[in-house]
């Protein structure tokens, strides 16, 4: 299949957002803003029927809008302190009904529509590509040269204030690379199951790790795993790519819970067999003691 350059295209599109948006899942999930994800890539779907109605570069606008709306999540979350849901949820169904609105003033976008909603393998351009590496290296920076800060910023907000981290411009640059790894990724996963390439790795790794490390490093293990084996399996049974790459990252994780699961009834299993033994060995010793 690497005689096609789509398929060439694609690969390299699948390794650098698998490379960069199980990273970010690791924040957003710690964070418990899983949720962000998911309403970024409504956001820019807007942005991208926007850009289409107006006859503008659609995945520009796109990418404009997923900023835009990870800024306005961020600001909202500032005003809601206690109902940290409540700003997800507002710029979500705004989205959502920007982009339905949109969709009705041009009766031809529903069809365009479906490589965005789905994920095409066709759809990356080599002018995408090249947007998606730069958005990984820009992504790559972010959370490598920011990784103790962003890490205060994670676990104890207040805390990292105090210390003397600058949170509120932190937040909102955070937001900022959110919006753009949204948009970057959706080319390959679709819309809708961007969060999965985002989420689904992350929750895979922050399960099995130790650490903070160890888990980012997992997490872009299993979304490398998940992007290259489900892009295989779309070309050899013409499928769409987002549905068969979020399909093989939920099979990863149910499969590694099942597997911590048995490893875990084993063990138990293990030591209460051995708490057996060691009770009839006392007890055969206190009987050959009280026969003595």
């Amino acid at each position: 299949m690497f005689q096609y350059d789509f398929m060439q295209r694609a690969f390299l599109a699948g390794g650098l957002i698998a490379l960069i948006a199980p990273l970010l899942g690791v924040y957003l999930v710690l964070r418990r803003q899983s949720l962000m994800s998911d309403t970024l890539s409504h956001v820019s779907m807007a942005g991208v029927a926007l850009g289409t109605v107006l006859h503008v570069s659609p995945v520009l606008c796109g990418f404009l809008f997923a900023i835009m709306g990870g800024l306005m999540i961020e600001q909202l979350r500032r005003t809601y302190k206690t109902y940290s849901e409540v700003p997800v949820a507002i710029i979500m169904t705004s989205g959502l009904a920007l982009a339905m609105v949109l969709m009705s003033l041009k009766t031809t976008l529903n069809k365009s529509f479906s490589s965005y909603l789905f994920g095409s393998i066709v759809a990356v351009s080599s002018s995408q590509l090249l947007i998606i590496a730069a958005v990984t290296l820009i992504g790559l920076l972010f959370f490598m040269l920011l990784r103790r800060p962003l890490y205060s910023l994670t676990f104890e907000e207040d805390t990292a204030a105090v210390s003397g981290i600058r949170v509120k411009m932190l937040s909102f640059a955070f937001a900022v690379v959110a919006g753009m790894i949204v948009a970057a990724a959706m080319p390959i996963v679709g819309v809708l199951l961007v969060s999965s390439l985002i989420v689904l790795p992350s929750a895979f790794a922050l399960r099995f790790a130790g650490g903070f490390v160890s888990a980012s490093v997992l997490a872009v293990v299993t979304g490398m795993a998940g992007v290259f084996s489900g892009l295989t399996a779309s070309y050899y049974t013409d499928t769409p790519p987002g549905g068969s790459i979020a399909l093989i990252l939920l099979i990863i994780l149910l499969a590694g819970i099942g597997l911590q699961r048995v490893f875990k009834l084993a063990k138990k299993r293990r030591a209460g067999k051995t708490e057996a033994i060691l009770r009839q060995q006392t007890n055969q010793t206190i009987h050959e003691g009280v026969l003595k």
